[in-house]
Protein backbone atom coordinates (compact mmCIF):
# COMPACT_ATOMS: atom_id res chain seq x y z
CA UNK A 1 0.00 0.00 0.00
CA UNK A 2 1.10 3.65 -0.95
CA UNK A 3 1.93 6.07 1.99
CA UNK A 4 0.59 9.51 1.82
CA UNK A 5 2.66 12.33 3.46
CA UNK A 6 0.22 14.54 4.96
CA UNK A 7 0.33 18.28 5.53
CA UNK A 8 0.90 18.24 9.55
CA UNK A 9 -0.13 20.21 12.13
CA UNK A 10 3.11 22.04 13.78
CA UNK A 11 1.02 23.53 16.02
CA UNK A 12 -2.40 23.12 18.22
CA UNK A 13 -3.79 26.28 16.23
CA UNK A 14 -2.58 25.12 13.13
CA UNK A 15 -4.84 25.58 10.44
CA UNK A 16 -2.57 25.83 7.00
CA UNK A 17 0.91 26.37 5.90
CA UNK A 18 3.00 26.85 2.67
CA UNK A 19 4.89 24.36 1.46
CA UNK A 20 8.28 25.81 0.91
CA UNK A 21 10.03 23.40 -1.02
CA UNK A 22 10.66 19.67 -2.05
CA UNK A 23 14.17 18.65 -0.18
CA UNK A 24 13.72 14.79 -2.21
CA UNK A 25 12.38 14.69 -5.89
CA UNK A 26 10.37 12.00 -7.12
CA UNK A 27 11.56 8.75 -7.77
CA UNK A 28 14.46 9.13 -4.88
CA UNK A 29 14.85 6.60 -2.17
CA UNK A 30 13.69 7.50 1.08
CA UNK A 31 14.15 6.53 4.94
CA UNK A 32 12.21 7.18 7.71
CA UNK A 33 13.07 10.26 9.39
CA UNK A 34 14.60 11.47 6.14
CA UNK A 35 13.75 14.96 5.88
CA UNK A 36 11.46 15.73 2.40
CA UNK A 37 10.32 19.26 2.73
CA UNK A 38 10.11 22.47 4.57
CA UNK A 39 6.54 24.11 5.39
CA UNK A 40 6.24 27.71 6.35
CA UNK A 41 3.88 28.96 9.13
CA UNK A 42 3.86 32.61 10.03
CA UNK A 43 6.32 32.13 12.61
CA UNK A 44 8.71 29.77 11.39
CA UNK A 45 10.03 27.17 8.78
CA UNK A 46 9.55 23.51 10.15
CA UNK A 47 11.15 20.13 8.02
CA UNK A 48 8.58 17.04 7.10
CA UNK A 49 9.91 14.06 7.68
CA UNK A 50 8.97 10.54 6.44
CA UNK A 51 7.17 8.59 8.48
CA UNK A 52 8.22 5.17 6.10
CA UNK A 53 10.63 3.99 3.62
CA UNK A 54 10.14 3.65 -0.05
CA UNK A 55 10.94 5.67 -2.99
CA UNK A 56 9.36 8.83 -3.50
CA UNK A 57 6.37 8.17 -6.06
CA UNK A 58 4.63 11.39 -6.21
CA UNK A 59 4.52 14.92 -5.05
CA UNK A 60 1.16 16.04 -5.09
CA UNK A 61 1.61 19.70 -4.08
CA UNK A 62 3.91 21.69 -5.74
CA UNK A 63 6.99 23.87 -4.07
CA UNK A 64 5.45 27.00 -3.39
CA UNK A 65 2.10 26.37 -2.76
CA UNK A 66 0.18 28.64 -0.25
CA UNK A 67 -2.08 28.42 2.25
CA UNK A 68 -2.12 24.13 2.00
CA UNK A 69 -4.96 22.75 4.88
CA UNK A 70 -3.73 20.51 7.32
CA UNK A 71 -4.18 17.18 6.34
CA UNK A 72 -4.17 17.41 2.49
CA UNK A 73 -1.93 14.74 1.11
CA UNK A 74 1.26 16.25 -0.24
CA UNK A 75 3.35 13.45 -1.31
CA UNK A 76 2.97 9.88 -2.28
CA UNK A 77 5.60 7.13 -1.22
CA UNK A 78 5.53 3.85 -2.68
CA UNK A 79 7.05 0.44 -0.93
CA UNK A 80 9.75 -1.48 -2.39
CA UNK A 81 8.09 -3.63 -3.68
CA UNK A 82 5.52 -1.33 -5.63
CA UNK A 83 5.24 -0.10 -8.61
CA UNK A 84 5.78 3.52 -8.22
CA UNK A 85 4.15 4.91 -10.81
CA UNK A 86 1.08 3.10 -10.51
CA UNK A 87 1.33 4.03 -6.84
CA UNK A 88 1.22 7.79 -7.96
CA UNK A 89 -2.10 8.68 -8.03
CA UNK A 90 -2.82 12.51 -9.23
CA UNK A 91 -4.57 14.60 -6.42
CA UNK A 92 -8.23 15.09 -7.08
CA UNK A 93 -8.40 18.59 -8.01
CA UNK A 94 -10.90 20.53 -6.19
CA UNK A 95 -13.27 22.93 -8.03
CA UNK A 96 -12.27 26.45 -8.37
CA UNK A 97 -14.29 28.98 -5.89
CA UNK A 98 -15.79 31.86 -6.93
CA UNK A 99 -14.12 34.82 -6.46
CA UNK A 100 -15.16 36.98 -3.93
CA UNK A 101 -14.94 40.81 -4.10
CA UNK A 102 -11.99 42.81 -2.62
CA UNK A 103 -13.87 44.30 0.56
CA UNK A 104 -11.83 47.28 -0.24
CA UNK A 105 -9.63 49.57 -3.18
CA UNK A 106 -6.75 48.44 -0.95
CA UNK A 107 -7.91 44.73 -1.01
CA UNK A 108 -7.83 45.22 -4.85
CA UNK A 109 -4.80 46.93 -5.12
CA UNK A 110 -3.18 44.08 -2.82
CA UNK A 111 -5.12 41.21 -5.21
CA UNK A 112 -3.85 43.18 -8.22
CA UNK A 113 -0.01 42.61 -6.78
CA UNK A 114 -1.03 38.85 -5.62
CA UNK A 115 -2.86 37.26 -7.93
CA UNK A 116 -3.40 37.27 -12.14
CA UNK A 117 -6.71 36.73 -13.98
CA UNK A 118 -9.66 38.15 -15.17
CA UNK A 119 -13.00 39.66 -13.75
CA UNK A 120 -16.50 39.63 -14.74
CA UNK A 121 -18.22 42.42 -15.28
CA UNK A 122 -19.62 44.76 -12.14
CA UNK A 123 -23.19 44.18 -12.73
CA UNK A 124 -22.59 39.89 -13.06
CA UNK A 125 -20.38 39.75 -10.18
CA UNK A 126 -22.87 41.34 -7.95
CA UNK A 127 -25.70 39.47 -8.85
CA UNK A 128 -23.86 36.31 -8.90
CA UNK A 129 -23.32 36.73 -4.89
CA UNK A 130 -26.38 35.83 -4.04
CA UNK A 131 -27.66 37.29 -0.83
CA UNK A 132 -24.50 38.78 0.10
CA UNK A 133 -24.08 42.45 -1.40
CA UNK A 134 -20.64 43.92 -1.36
CA UNK A 135 -20.42 47.45 -0.73
CA UNK A 136 -18.28 49.59 1.08
CA UNK A 137 -18.77 50.40 4.82
CA UNK A 138 -19.74 54.09 3.81
CA UNK A 139 -22.32 52.88 0.82
CA UNK A 140 -23.99 50.49 3.33
CA UNK A 141 -24.22 53.63 5.83
CA UNK A 142 -25.78 56.03 3.11
CA UNK A 143 -27.87 53.92 1.65
CA UNK A 144 -29.88 52.82 5.65
CA UNK A 145 -30.26 56.77 6.06
CA UNK A 146 -32.00 57.06 2.59
CA UNK A 147 -33.85 53.87 3.06
CA UNK A 148 -32.17 52.24 -0.14
CA UNK A 149 -32.07 48.40 -1.13
CA UNK A 150 -28.33 47.36 -2.25
CA UNK A 151 -29.61 44.51 -3.54
CA UNK A 152 -31.55 46.66 -6.61
CA UNK A 153 -28.13 48.88 -6.90
CA UNK A 154 -25.58 47.59 -9.65
CA UNK A 155 -22.08 48.33 -8.34
CA UNK A 156 -19.45 49.91 -10.26
CA UNK A 157 -16.71 49.65 -7.69
CA UNK A 158 -13.98 46.32 -8.39
CA UNK A 159 -15.56 43.00 -9.17
CA UNK A 160 -18.71 45.07 -8.79
CA UNK A 161 -18.68 46.07 -5.31
CA UNK A 162 -21.38 49.11 -4.39
CA UNK A 163 -19.27 52.05 -3.38
CA UNK A 164 -21.20 55.51 -2.56
CA UNK A 165 -21.50 57.14 -5.72
CA UNK A 166 -23.35 54.54 -6.74
CA UNK A 167 -25.65 54.85 -3.92
CA UNK A 168 -26.34 58.56 -4.63
CA UNK A 169 -26.66 57.71 -8.24
CA UNK A 170 -29.81 55.40 -7.30
CA UNK A 171 -30.93 57.73 -4.81
CA UNK A 172 -30.72 60.86 -7.80
CA UNK A 173 -32.88 58.40 -9.77
CA UNK A 174 -35.51 57.40 -7.03
CA UNK A 175 -34.81 53.43 -7.81
CA UNK A 176 -33.72 50.79 -5.03
CA UNK A 177 -36.34 51.93 -2.98
CA UNK A 178 -35.98 49.85 0.61
CA UNK A 179 -39.91 47.45 0.91
CA UNK A 180 -39.75 47.48 -3.27
CA UNK A 181 -39.86 43.87 -2.87
CA UNK A 182 -42.47 43.85 0.65
CA UNK A 183 -45.23 42.84 -1.50
CA UNK A 184 -43.34 39.27 -2.17
CA UNK A 185 -42.18 39.10 1.54
CA UNK A 186 -45.77 40.07 2.86
CA UNK A 187 -47.80 36.91 1.13
CA UNK A 188 -45.04 34.47 2.95
CA UNK A 189 -46.53 32.78 6.57
CA UNK A 190 -45.36 34.53 9.08
CA UNK A 191 -41.55 32.95 10.33
CA UNK A 192 -41.37 31.61 13.57
CA UNK A 193 -39.92 33.49 16.39
CA UNK A 194 -36.54 33.09 16.46
CA UNK A 195 -34.29 31.48 19.50
CA UNK A 196 -32.83 34.33 22.09
CA UNK A 197 -29.68 33.26 21.77
CA UNK A 198 -29.66 32.97 17.60
CA UNK A 199 -31.02 36.55 17.95
CA UNK A 200 -28.00 37.72 20.38
CA UNK A 201 -25.16 38.24 17.49
CA UNK A 202 -21.62 38.58 18.71
CA UNK A 203 -20.65 42.51 19.01
CA UNK A 204 -18.31 43.33 16.16
CA UNK A 205 -14.84 45.16 17.72
CA UNK A 206 -14.06 48.07 15.92
CA UNK A 207 -11.73 48.58 12.73
CA UNK A 208 -11.34 51.85 12.16
CA UNK A 209 -11.59 53.42 9.05
CA UNK A 210 -12.12 51.71 6.30
CA UNK A 211 -9.73 50.84 3.21
CA UNK A 212 -11.62 53.09 1.58
CA UNK A 213 -11.45 56.19 3.47
CA UNK A 214 -7.83 55.52 4.05
CA UNK A 215 -6.44 55.92 0.85
CA UNK A 216 -8.83 58.77 -0.03
CA UNK A 217 -6.78 60.45 2.45
CA UNK A 218 -3.76 59.98 -0.27
CA UNK A 219 -2.47 60.91 -3.75
CA UNK A 220 -2.99 58.28 -6.21
CA UNK A 221 0.27 56.89 -6.92
CA UNK A 222 2.14 58.38 -3.92
CA UNK A 223 2.36 54.87 -2.13
CA UNK A 224 3.40 51.60 -2.75
CA UNK A 225 1.09 48.50 -1.80
CA UNK A 226 3.00 46.15 0.53
CA UNK A 227 0.64 43.29 1.42
CA UNK A 228 0.51 41.89 4.53
CA UNK A 229 2.20 38.59 4.97
CA UNK A 230 0.66 35.85 7.49
CA UNK A 231 2.91 36.95 10.47
CA UNK A 232 1.89 40.35 10.06
CA UNK A 233 -1.37 39.43 9.94
CA UNK A 234 -1.18 37.37 12.80
CA UNK A 235 0.84 39.67 15.01
CA UNK A 236 -1.65 41.99 14.48
CA UNK A 237 -4.45 39.82 15.61
CA UNK A 238 -3.22 38.68 18.49
CA UNK A 239 -1.90 42.24 19.77
CA UNK A 240 -5.40 43.65 18.72
CA UNK A 241 -7.22 41.32 20.70
CA UNK A 242 -4.97 40.97 23.64
CA UNK A 243 -5.86 45.04 23.97
CA UNK A 244 -9.42 44.89 23.24
CA UNK A 245 -9.95 41.93 25.88
CA UNK A 246 -7.13 41.72 28.32
CA UNK A 247 -7.92 44.74 31.19
CA UNK A 248 -4.37 45.89 30.98
CA UNK A 249 -2.58 47.83 34.06
CA UNK A 250 1.03 48.91 34.50
CA UNK A 251 3.60 49.48 36.76
CA UNK A 252 6.70 51.33 36.78
CA UNK A 253 9.36 51.26 38.80
CA UNK A 254 13.14 52.80 38.70
CA UNK A 255 16.18 50.18 38.99
CA UNK A 256 20.06 50.81 39.98
CA UNK A 257 22.10 48.61 37.75
CA UNK A 258 25.85 49.35 39.13
CA UNK A 259 25.90 46.24 41.50
CA UNK A 260 24.44 44.58 38.10
CA UNK A 261 27.37 45.60 35.78
CA UNK A 262 29.44 44.96 38.16
CA UNK A 263 28.65 41.69 39.24
CA UNK A 264 28.41 41.30 34.89
CA UNK A 265 32.19 42.34 33.96
CA UNK A 266 32.92 39.65 36.48
CA UNK A 267 31.42 36.64 35.00
CA UNK A 268 32.36 37.48 31.55
CA UNK A 269 36.00 38.17 32.44
CA UNK A 270 36.10 34.12 34.35
CA UNK A 271 34.67 32.89 31.15
CA UNK A 272 36.69 29.98 29.88
CA UNK A 273 37.75 30.28 26.38
CA UNK A 274 37.29 27.77 23.79
CA UNK A 275 38.09 27.94 20.11
CA UNK A 276 39.75 31.62 21.13
CA UNK A 277 36.11 32.63 21.94
CA UNK A 278 34.90 32.95 25.22
CA UNK A 279 32.29 29.90 26.46
CA UNK A 280 29.71 32.89 27.49
CA UNK A 281 29.02 36.46 27.19
CA UNK A 282 26.31 37.46 29.68
CA UNK A 283 24.09 40.47 28.98
CA UNK A 284 21.93 42.89 30.72
CA UNK A 285 19.37 41.07 29.21
CA UNK A 286 20.25 38.00 30.80
CA UNK A 287 20.39 39.08 34.41
CA UNK A 288 16.28 40.22 33.36
CA UNK A 289 15.41 37.09 32.09
CA UNK A 290 16.92 35.33 36.01
CA UNK A 291 15.67 38.22 38.19
CA UNK A 292 12.01 37.83 36.15
CA UNK A 293 11.63 33.90 37.18
CA UNK A 294 13.21 34.31 40.45
CA UNK A 295 10.70 36.58 41.15
CA UNK A 296 7.89 34.61 39.97
CA UNK A 297 9.54 31.77 42.44
CA UNK A 298 9.17 34.38 45.43
CA UNK A 299 5.83 35.95 44.58
CA UNK A 300 3.72 32.58 43.20
CA UNK A 301 0.33 34.22 42.75
CA UNK A 302 1.86 36.31 40.09
CA UNK A 303 2.94 32.70 38.10
CA UNK A 304 -0.62 32.65 36.67
CA UNK A 305 -2.34 32.09 33.66
CA UNK A 306 -6.27 33.11 33.08
CA UNK A 307 -8.74 31.15 31.67
CA UNK A 308 -12.64 31.24 32.04
CA UNK A 309 -13.00 29.00 34.16
CA UNK A 310 -9.77 28.85 36.87
CA UNK A 311 -6.66 30.43 37.57
CA UNK A 312 -3.47 27.91 35.88
CA UNK A 313 -0.88 28.78 38.62
CA UNK A 314 2.48 27.21 37.31
CA UNK A 315 5.31 25.43 39.29
CA UNK A 316 8.11 26.43 36.79
CA UNK A 317 8.77 29.98 35.75
CA UNK A 318 8.76 30.21 31.71
CA UNK A 319 9.98 33.59 29.97
CA UNK A 320 9.30 34.38 26.78
CA UNK A 321 11.89 36.64 25.38
CA UNK A 322 10.37 39.27 22.36
CA UNK A 323 12.97 39.07 19.62
CA UNK A 324 12.85 41.37 16.60
CA UNK A 325 12.86 39.25 12.80
CA UNK A 326 12.16 40.57 9.84
CA UNK A 327 8.22 41.56 8.93
CA UNK A 328 7.30 41.05 12.81
CA UNK A 329 8.71 39.75 16.12
CA UNK A 330 8.56 36.17 17.93
CA UNK A 331 8.76 35.56 21.59
CA UNK A 332 10.94 32.10 22.28
CA UNK A 333 10.53 31.03 25.72
CA UNK A 334 13.36 29.81 28.01
CA UNK A 335 11.69 27.13 30.07
CA UNK A 336 12.54 26.96 33.91
CA UNK A 337 14.38 29.73 34.28
CA UNK A 338 14.88 30.09 37.72
CA UNK A 339 16.79 26.43 37.30
CA UNK A 340 19.29 27.61 34.81
CA UNK A 341 22.50 29.49 35.02
CA UNK A 342 22.98 32.95 33.52
CA UNK A 343 25.90 31.66 31.13
CA UNK A 344 22.99 28.64 30.23
CA UNK A 345 20.29 31.49 29.47
CA UNK A 346 22.88 33.50 27.96
CA UNK A 347 23.76 30.52 25.12
CA UNK A 348 20.04 29.58 24.67
CA UNK A 349 19.44 33.01 24.05
CA UNK A 350 21.37 33.22 21.43
CA UNK A 351 20.60 30.49 19.66
CA UNK A 352 17.14 31.06 19.83
CA UNK A 353 17.87 34.59 18.24
CA UNK A 354 19.37 33.22 15.44
CA UNK A 355 17.19 30.81 14.50
CA UNK A 356 14.61 32.75 15.24
CA UNK A 357 15.57 34.93 12.25
CA UNK A 358 16.10 32.06 10.37
CA UNK A 359 12.35 30.94 11.21
CA UNK A 360 13.75 27.67 12.12
CA UNK A 361 12.60 27.55 15.54
CA UNK A 362 9.77 24.80 16.54
CA UNK A 363 6.42 26.06 17.79
CA UNK A 364 7.12 24.33 21.35
CA UNK A 365 9.98 26.48 21.54
CA UNK A 366 7.69 30.13 21.42
CA UNK A 367 4.36 28.96 22.69
CA UNK A 368 3.07 28.79 26.28
CA UNK A 369 5.02 30.39 28.91
CA UNK A 370 4.22 32.59 32.16
CA UNK A 371 5.67 36.17 31.49
CA UNK A 372 7.67 37.69 28.94
CA UNK A 373 10.32 40.39 28.86
CA UNK A 374 10.48 43.11 25.83
CA UNK A 375 13.70 45.14 26.31
CA UNK A 376 14.01 48.03 24.30
CA UNK A 377 16.99 49.52 26.31
CA UNK A 378 19.65 48.85 23.39
CA UNK A 379 17.75 51.68 20.93
CA UNK A 380 18.22 54.16 23.37
CA UNK A 381 14.61 53.60 25.04
CA UNK A 382 13.85 55.34 28.17
CA UNK A 383 10.70 53.39 29.47
CA UNK A 384 7.20 51.93 27.14
CA UNK A 385 4.90 50.09 28.32
CA UNK A 386 4.62 46.15 26.62
CA UNK A 387 1.35 44.73 25.05
CA UNK A 388 0.92 41.61 26.87
CA UNK A 389 0.83 38.43 24.97
CA UNK A 390 -1.53 35.99 26.02
CA UNK A 391 -1.58 33.62 27.58
CA UNK A 392 0.74 35.60 29.89
CA UNK A 393 -0.50 37.28 32.84
CA UNK A 394 2.43 39.76 32.97
CA UNK A 395 5.35 41.44 30.26
CA UNK A 396 8.08 43.49 31.00
CA UNK A 397 9.05 46.14 29.26
CA UNK A 398 12.78 46.89 29.84
CA UNK A 399 14.26 50.54 29.19
CA UNK A 400 17.71 51.65 28.42
CA UNK A 401 20.40 52.03 31.55
CA UNK A 402 21.63 55.51 31.74
CA UNK A 403 23.13 57.50 34.24
CA UNK A 404 21.33 59.89 36.74
CA UNK A 405 21.68 61.82 39.88
CA UNK A 406 20.03 60.27 42.60
CA UNK A 407 19.87 60.64 46.45
CA UNK A 408 21.89 58.25 48.58
CA UNK A 409 22.13 58.99 52.46
CA UNK A 410 20.39 62.66 51.90
CA UNK A 411 23.38 63.43 49.41
CA UNK A 412 23.30 63.56 45.58
CA UNK A 413 24.83 61.00 43.62
CA UNK A 414 25.02 59.29 40.10
CA UNK A 415 24.60 55.73 39.47
CA UNK A 416 23.32 53.79 36.39
CA UNK A 417 19.47 53.42 36.19
CA UNK A 418 17.00 51.52 34.15
CA UNK A 419 13.25 51.88 34.18
CA UNK A 420 11.10 49.19 33.94
CA UNK A 421 7.27 48.75 33.43
CA UNK A 422 5.37 45.82 34.55
CA UNK A 423 2.25 45.46 32.04
CA UNK A 424 -0.14 43.08 33.56
CA UNK A 425 -3.50 41.91 32.85
CA UNK A 426 -5.73 42.64 36.03
CA UNK A 427 -8.14 39.54 35.54
CA UNK A 428 -5.79 37.34 36.96
CA UNK A 429 -2.92 39.67 38.61
CA UNK A 430 -4.20 42.89 41.10
CA UNK A 431 -2.40 46.01 41.62
CA UNK A 432 -0.68 45.14 45.56
CA UNK A 433 0.28 41.27 44.15
CA UNK A 434 1.64 43.13 40.66
CA UNK A 435 3.66 45.73 42.76
CA UNK A 436 4.76 42.99 44.87
CA UNK A 437 6.20 40.99 41.93
CA UNK A 438 7.92 44.30 40.62
CA UNK A 439 9.26 45.52 44.08
CA UNK A 440 10.77 41.76 44.26
CA UNK A 441 12.21 42.03 40.96
CA UNK A 442 13.70 45.77 41.99
CA UNK A 443 15.64 43.82 44.79
CA UNK A 444 17.20 41.00 42.67
CA UNK A 445 18.40 43.56 39.96
CA UNK A 446 19.71 45.75 42.67
CA UNK A 447 21.19 42.49 44.63
CA UNK A 448 21.97 40.34 41.83
CA UNK A 449 24.31 37.98 44.01
CA UNK A 450 20.47 37.35 45.27
CA UNK A 451 19.51 35.16 42.02
CA UNK A 452 22.75 33.12 42.07
CA UNK A 453 21.96 31.43 45.34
Amino acid sequence: MPTNILMPALSPTMEKGNLAKWLKAVGDTVKAGDVIAEIETDKATMEVEAVDEGTLAAILVPAGTQDVAVNTPIAVIAAESEDATAAAAPAPKAAPAPAAAPSSPLAGEVAARTAVGGGASPQATAHASGDRIFSSPLARRVAKEKGLDLAQIAGSGPRGRVVLKDVEAAAAAGTAKAGAAAPAAATAPAAAPKPAAAAAAPVALPTGASDEIILKMFEPGSYEVIPHDGMRKTIAKRLMESKLTVPHFYLTVDTELDALLALREQINAAAPVKDGKPAYKVSVNDFVIKAMAVALQRVPDANVTWTGDAMLKHKHSDVGVAVSIPGGLITPVVRKAETKTLSAISNEMKDFAARAKARKLKPEEYQGGSTAVSNLGMFGIKDFAAIINPPHATILAVGAGEKRVVVKGGQPAVATVMTVTLSTDHRAVDGALGAEFLTAFKALIENPMGMLV
